[in-house]
């Protein structure tokens, strides 16, 4: 009491001389020592949720010596302790907390920190009410907290979370007022909740309970199958194929699927896949599947328009490989066996030469390979998609159209000979031919036959017979080696074959030593059915006579028979 006398006798004298005391002081409780009167405590936030952390600021708290003498209680349920000094002490608010005073026990003292109202988390609007697993959910309203906490969930304090259907969604921003959550992949259609975890003390005070939650109104979400689209753009007559759990097994009365409103051609409708081609008058926008009378957009499909940017070369023979680069080709779509000839309902592709059409060897979306056919002729090469305007039931077809874009003017020649020699040479000398419009060399190692890859599966061997060269030149009928090949010269070897024809064990066969040097390009065409494809049909140029002389010939002893072979060396 003399302590607290003196004390309140330099106050009123600091009063009445207008000037203030400093370094008067008074200790209270264990060894705390401060200023003037106590300082009240105050709660911040004084409004939460439960499983907030609320810190209480103020002085004389006194230390901390155990969970049974230090307690705070809101409105009589006690809170979890997190910190404890003498002038501040954080805590969790317990889940079972109502409205009311926030009562400290320390030092078997009793201190009242303040009063508070407790927030329970509440849901004012989720955007959209159905989407597909995957998709992003928006959930507004209010009391969420600022964060979802920690993201493992044996976190001490555990972790706020929204459950569709039971099933956690993944958190990818979390605000007090707002929540975007993406669907779970294994969500079903139920009900939608935001919970906020927290763990109690136990009743001595120590820490947890295990974690519990306080839980929002629910809003009911119905997840639709999700349904994926390949690909996303593409020109008119592309194949395009909506991939889902359940279609259905067929196709029913007034169900479509529609490209910025405009309905496609159905090639196929199946229980997990359905295949349509872009309509004719397709144009960029939703895509769209009509089920039962119900319009789901399914995503936004681009509609190309292919452009042509060069082409090479500008000029050739027959059997030539031209490289047409550019945009937006597309798929390549065929009707079995027929590239060319369209059938509308699977938006066929073809490029012609001089309004012949060629053999496509390669379809990209930015580059087409095809062979000069040979009944090509010169003109315009056009590339052509074909595609439809389905009946009302989806069916091929209301109407059909091809589009068209020309890449450029290319020139059939033929091949021309000027000159060659020598006119005789034995075997492995060279012989150089002279002219034009001999084109590219293409090795014999190219497969001819368009369907050629088709069974290569079965692991059959093939034999690559004459068919197969689209580039020779012929020495006597025996195809040569070439050693270079160019548009105006061409360098071949007297072939080593011609030894089996011309030489025999009695001398030399001199009918056969005489024969023509022969430049062959080959190619094919289209069959009136519309098929892939004739025989390889040749053009030949002639160079003139060739006479074999007798050089570069093995030995006469070589063919004699060989003691250590059965029969004979040839």
């Amino acid at each position: 009491m003399r302590k607290k006398t003196v004390v309140n006798r330099f106050i009123r004298l600091a009063q009445n001389q207008a000037c203030v005391i400093i370094g008067v002081l008074s200790v209270f409780g264990a060894g705390m020592v401060h200023a003037g009167p106590p300082i009240p405590p105050t709660l911040m936030p004084n409004a939460a949720h439960p499983g907030a952390t609320v810190i209480i600021s103020g002085e004389g708290f006194g230390t901390f010596i155990s969970t049974r003498e230090n307690r705070v209680l809101f409105k009589g349920v006690p809170a979890l302790i997190q910190q404890w000094e003498p002038d501040l002490i954080m805590v969790k608010v317990p889940l079972h907390a109502q409205d009311g005073p926030v009562t400290l026990l320390a030092d078997k003292k009793t201190v009242q920190a303040g009063t508070f109202t407790v927030h329970q988390p509440k849901i004012d609007r989720m955007a959209p009410f159905e989407a597909e697993a995957g998709s992003l959910l928006i959930i507004e309203g209010k009391h969420f907290g600022n964060t979802a906490g920690s993201r493992d969930p044996n976190a001490m304090f555990g972790v706020n979370q929204v459950l569709i259907n039971g099933i956690p969604g993944h958190i990818k921003k979390w605000r007090s007022t707002k929540i975007q959550v993406k669907i779970p992949a294994k969500a079903k259609s139920g009900d939608v909740i935001v919970r906020l975890a927290s763990y109690d003390p136990l009743p001595d005070g120590s820490c947890c309970a295990p974690v519990d939650y306080a839980v929002s109104n629910s809003l009911r979400l119905t997840v639709i199958p999700r349904i994926a689209m390949e690909p996303a753009e593409g020109t008119i007559g592309s194949k395009v194929v909506l991939y889902a759990d359940d279609f259905g097994k067929q196709k029913g009365k007034g169900d479509a699927v529609l490209f910025d409103g405009h309905p496609a051609t159905i090639a196929r409708w199946s229980p997990r896949n359905i295949v349509v081609h872009v309509p004719l008058d397709a144009t960029s926008g939703a895509l769209i599947l009509r089920r039962n009378g119900v319009d789901r957009e399914v995503g936004r499909f681009k509609v190309h328009t292919f452009q042509v940017e060069n082409f090479s070369p500008r000029e050739g023979p027959i059997g030539s490989l031209v490289r047409i680069r550019g945009s937006h080709f597309g798929l390549y779509s065929e009707s079995g066996e027929t590239p060319y000839f369209f059938d509308f309902d699977s938006g066929a592709n073809a490029v012609e030469i001089g309004g012949v059409p060629a053999i496509i060897r390669r379809w990209h979306n930015d580059l087409i390979e095809v062979w000069v056919p040979y009944s090509a002729k010169t003109g315009q090469i056009v590339i052509r998609r074909g595609a439809t305007i389905p009946r009302p039931d989806g069916t091929c077809c209301a109407d059909h159209g091809v589009v068209e874009v020309a890449a450029g003017f290319f020139t059939v020649v033929t091949p021309t000979v000027e000159s060659y020699g020598p006119a005789s040479a034995g075997l492995d000398e060279v012989v150089t031919i002279h002219g034009s419009g001999f084109g590219d060399f293409l090795k014999i190692a190219e497969a001819a036959r368009a369907n050629l890859h088709k069974k290569a599966h079965n692991w059959k061997p093939y034999e690559l017979g004459a068919n197969v060269s689209r580039t020779s030149v012929l020495i006597n009928g025996i195809a040569t080696q070439v050693m270079s090949w160019s548009n105006t010269e061409i360098q071949v070897r007297v072939p080593r074959r011609l030894w089996f024809g011309i030489a025999t064990p009695d001398g030399f066969d001199t009918d056969r030593m005489s024969g023509e040097v022969i430049i062959r390009r080959g190619s094919w065409d289209w069959l009136p059915d519309g098929t892939c494809c004739t025989e390889k049909q040749w053009v030949d140029a002639i160079a003139g006579p060739f006479t074999i002389m007798a050089r570069g010939i093995p030995d006469q002893d070589y063919m004699e028979p060989n003691p250590n072979n059965r029969g004979d060396a040839f």
